[in-house]
């Protein structure tokens, strides 16, 4: 493109609109809805011009784990297996590789795309991926499946990684049991009830909290609502198992955006011991395959001082 600007595909079912970047990350541009004249962004949009920055995008995907993994890597099979930072900034690898790396276009019609890749590395982990979006009149649903194309069982992991508008008027209904509080360093130390951080506990609709936030809940029921009541809007988020945890990041109350990530497993699950399976991580023997789903329901609503 003469711009410079990576492929930009679109999908359209009336009155939602979806824009995905199968060069950065197979990562969602835009996701938004038309209200008569007006245009509401779902997702945070993209930059006006552009970018080449996955964590600039209003959606991507996250495999083959989620969030950091410490001590350099991880030990499974009696073999320690060492993983690099892959971002700048960053003193742990984070988020594994699909969302840095470009995806093929398989298949693309006016509301559905299908995308794939395969990746070996990073470290020890060989996989193929499959990504599927398709967008209806009411929602976006996402269904991403991996498959491990290397010779020895590891503990994979997967997720999706949501930059959602924050606002005023931003209130966040997600019912979990327990919430990892975290080091310096974003790394868990200790799990407690969501009721012992009343601030944190989001059984009810709650405004986020004015203090940084970057941590795991577990023990989620795999279905939250974000409410805009200033604009009007809220967002249903529907996962499938093996889902069944989310981390919720934003770095102020005046930060222009927060994320809600529905995940597989906790960070750094690879070190937390007993074993993969206790937080979340699914084995993979080499040939077996992990998908997860996640659906992202729009509703317009009437407007309220909540």
């Amino acid at each position: 493109m003469a711009t410079g600007r990576p492929e930009i595909l679109r999908l359209t079912a009336d009155p939602l609109t979806a824009e995905i970047l199968p060069g950065v990350g197979g990562g969602v541009a835009r996701f938004d809805v038309a209200t008569g004249a007006a245009v509401t962004n779902i997702f945070r949009p993209w930059p006006e011009a552009g970018t080449a920055d996955p964590n600039k995008l209003g959606l991507y995907v996250l495999a083959p784990w989620s969030n950091r993994i410490s001590k350099g890597g991880f030990w499974f099979g009696g073999s320690f297996h060492a993983l690099a930072p892959n971002l700048e900034g960053e003193p742990f690898p984070i988020h594994g590789d699909a969302w840095q790396r470009p995806w093929l276009v398989v298949g693309h019609d006016e509301s559905s795309l299908r995308l794939a890749r395969q990746s070996d590395g990073p470290g020890p982990f060989h996989y193929r991926a499959q990504l599927d979006y398709r967008l209806t009149a009411t929602g976006l649903s996402l269904r991403m499946a991996l498959v491990n194309t290397g010779e020895r069982p590891l503990p994979f992991g997967a997720g999706f990684h949501p930059w959602l508008p924050r606002t005023s008027g931003t209130r966040l209904q997600a019912p979990a049991r327990t919430v990892w509080l975290e080091d310096a360093q974003h790394l868990p130390t200790t799990e407690i009830a969501v009721q012992d951080r009343p601030d944190w506990d989001f059984t009810a609709p709650r405004a986020l909290p004015g203090t940084p936030i970057d941590n795991a809940f577990t023990g989620w029921n795999r279905q939250a609502t974000v409410f805009w009541h200033d604009r009007a809007l809220a967002l249903d988020i529907e996962a499938r198992a093996p889902i069944g945890n989310y981390i919720v990041y934003s770095p102020s109350a005046d930060a222009p955006f927060f994320c809600f990530e529905p995940v597989t497993h906790t960070v750094d699950a690879h070190n937390l011991g007993p074993n993969p399976g206790a937080h979340g991580l699914i084995v993979l023997a080499s040939g077996e395959s992990l998908t997860i789903e996640c659906q992202f329901g729009v509703k317009i609503m009437p407007t309220s001082g909540a």
